[in-house]
Parts: structure tokens; C-alpha cells; sequence
């Protein structure tokens, strides 16, 4: 009798073992806003930030990446201030088929509109099947990669999407 007794008091115990564990969810959405207030996002973690110089396209720029990290996909938005509006909009496409070539994935044919370019694109990389979704926009001089980089189909459609429409220009 003592035994069953045992049991079924431990079997409550299991039970708010196993709700608790549900509340500490992969995705802990948080707001973000840049250093300079130009833009803000939902990161799914705590994000990390630095800058470091790139090249694109021939427009050498300081770029600012802030990034968190979930299952193994990256959330990520650059930032950079080119000289002028017009090498800001002329670094989307560049920025885009950057990110296209280091997957090896084709161009996806995303249509665009005046002040922004989409992707959604399967590669590769080391063999292993990657998926990239994103948006690439341009507001005056500055310009922005808004991008989701991980493991194909890691990444559920919903936490894609909530990355990606958070993202607003200030």
C-alpha cells in the first residue's frame, strides 16, 4: 500500500515537472532596438552585436550585425550607411546575391519593390541542405539585411514570419 501511495504522489510531481518544461520555450522573443534608433526587431534570443568592414559590391562600408541564435538558424540584421540613397539601393541586389552565392543557391526570382528585395532560397553548405529567408531595404543612405540563415525546414514557417514582419524602419 505504501508503495502505490509513492507512486501516486510522484506522479503530480511529474506532471508539473513536464508544464514547467514546456514553458521554457526555444523561441524567448525580446524587442530590439539599434544603438542609433533607426530601426527595431524581435529577436527569438538574446542578441549579439559588432561591426566589422565588408565589401560590397565595391562600396567598402562598416556593417553593424546584430544576431541571436535558436535550433541552429540565425536571425540576423545588418545595417551599413553608404555614401549616398543611390549606392544604398544599388547595395541591396549586391548584399542578396552575396548571400545567394555562399548558400549556392540560384536566384529565387522574389519579386521587388522600390525600396526593397526579398529572398527565400535552399543551398548548401558543407553538403548539408541550408535554407535562407529574408528582406534586404534601403532608406536614404542606409541600407538593411533582414535575413534567417539555418538547417533547412529547422525553422518553423510562424517564427520566419515574425522575424521578418517585426522589423520597422524608425
Amino acid at each position: 500500500m505504501c508503495v502505490h501511495l509513492r507512486v501516486f504522489a510522484f506522479v503530480p510531481a511529474m506532471l508539473a515537472a513536464l508544464v514547467l518544461a514546456g514553458c521554457n520555450p526555444a523561441y524567448n522573443w525580446r524587442e530590439h532596438a539599434n544603438q542609433d534608433g533607426r530601426y527595431k526587431v524581435l529577436f527569438p534570443a538574446k542578441p549579439a552585436t559588432f561591426t566589422r568592414p565588408v565589401d560590397v559590391d565595391g562600396l567598402r562600408v562598416e556593417m553593424t550585425m546584430t544576431a541571436a541564435e535558436v535550433d541552429g538558424a540565425t536571425f540576423a540584421v545588418g545595417s551599413a550607411i553608404a555614401p549616398d540613397a543611390a549606392r544604398a539601393q544599388a547595395a541591396l541586389p549586391a548584399m542578396r546575391l552575396a548571400l545567394l552565392r555562399n548558400i549556392g543557391a540560384d536566384d529565387d526570382g522574389v519579386p521587388a519593390t522600390q525600396d526593397s528585395l526579398g529572398v527565400d532560397a535552399t543551398g548548401a553548405v558543407n553538403g548539408k541542405p541550408i535554407r535562407l529567408h529574408g528582406r534586404f531595404e534601403a532608406r536614404g543612405e542606409r541600407f538593411y539585411q533582414v535575413i534567417v540563415l539555418g538547417p533547412a525546414d529547422a525553422v518553423p514557417a510562424e517564427q520566419v514570419d515574425q522575424f521578418l514582419s517585426s522589423f520597422t524602419l524608425q
